[in-house]
């Protein structure tokens, strides 16, 4: 067998675009002959997956998933809203969200879990859907939460399909209560946390970075009224407690009835809440100009 050295791979890497362990596995393949490593990985659908992996993926969908005592999130990204309408790339998230339920959250371990029914991993699937469809696609993210008495309820807001849509919500609810009736708080709770976006479950949780970047805005703020100092204290500490009623989910007014703090909703309840997760498609990723990519495709058609 022919010697599979580093110049070679970097060879194939830069003519393919392909990955480092993707390249040093055709040239396996194909006993280190270049041009037939090149079409091994276009047979792959690896070569063309690559060609697009620089682009920037911020549409897709946020899907969830459902077992006993346990719930997955996931967010998958591709290019375009269009790709979202694809029911082939919807079935894929879904199975990507039935998968992190069993493997957990880390997202290596779901891509190199095997994909239902198709005797591939979920990172090979993927890369076969990017070849099918012709967009950049990205597992972002996953979150599982677990209770040990009681549900982990889901919400999607304006679900495309049940369990799927841009905005999703896991809520841990711990209690001895009926299984349907913490359902129903959990789902309530995922709506209040789709709407308002706390940051943390209770104020223990809360960021201490930005707690004392809070403090020291407050503080200025305070100090340029020139009131004395005893006075400024007391004026950060009662902004402090609307701080927390902004940003921390158990201190927050329940949306349900504008008036009632969220825990003392679950405490009627008989509940505990224990733990949330909201995920909303495409936060936190530099999205290009619009238009950018109707540009792109105008460029490639030779458009003018």
């Amino acid at each position: 067998m022919a010697e599979i050295t580093a110049t070679l791979v970097k060879d194939l890497r830069e003519k393919s675009g392909a990955g480092m362990m993707d390249c040093k596995r055709a040239l396996s393949e194909t006993n280190g002959d270049l041009e037939a490593a090149i079409d091994w990985l276009r047979k792959k659908g690896l070569a063309a997956a690559a060609k697009k992996s620089g682009r920037v993926a911020a549409e897709g969908l946020i899907a969830v998933a459902s077992a006993p005592n346990r719930a997955a999130m996931v967010e998958v990204n591709a290019e375009t809203d269009f790709v979202a309408r694809n029911e082939t790339f919807q079935a894929f998230v879904e199975a990507v969200a039935q998968v992190a339920l069993v493997v957990g959250e880390d997202v290596e371990a779901i891509k190199a879990a095997p994909y239902p029914g198709t005797g591939r991993t979920v990172a090979d699937e993927l890369t076969q859907l990017v070849a099918t469809i012709g967009e950049n696609m990205t597992i972002r993210r996953a979150r599982v939460l677990n209770v040990k008495r009681g549900v982990v309820a889901t919400y999607v807001h304006s679900a495309l399909r049940p369990g799927i849509g841009k905005i999703g919500v896991l809520v841990a609810v711990e209690g001895e209560g009926e299984i349907q009736a913490l359902e129903v708080l959990g789902r309530q709770v995922g709506m209040h946390v789709a709407a308002t976006r706390p940051e943390a479950l209770d104020v223990s949780a809360v960021d201490p970075a930005a707690l004392e970047r809070e403090k020291e805005v407050l503080s200025a703020q305070a100090r340029a009224s020139g009131k004395p100092e005893a006075i400024i204290e007391k004026m950060v500490e009662g902004r402090i407690r609307k701080y927390y009623e902004e940003v921390v989910l158990l201190e927050q007014v329940w949306v349900h009835d504008g008036e009632t703090r969220v825990k003392e909703v679950a405490r009627k309840a008989g509940a505990t809440l224990t733990g949330f997760t909201r995920f909303q498609l495409g936060e936190g990723i530099e999205k290009a100009p619009a238009g950018d990519f109707a540009a792109e495709v105008a460029a490639a058609a030779g458009v003018a």
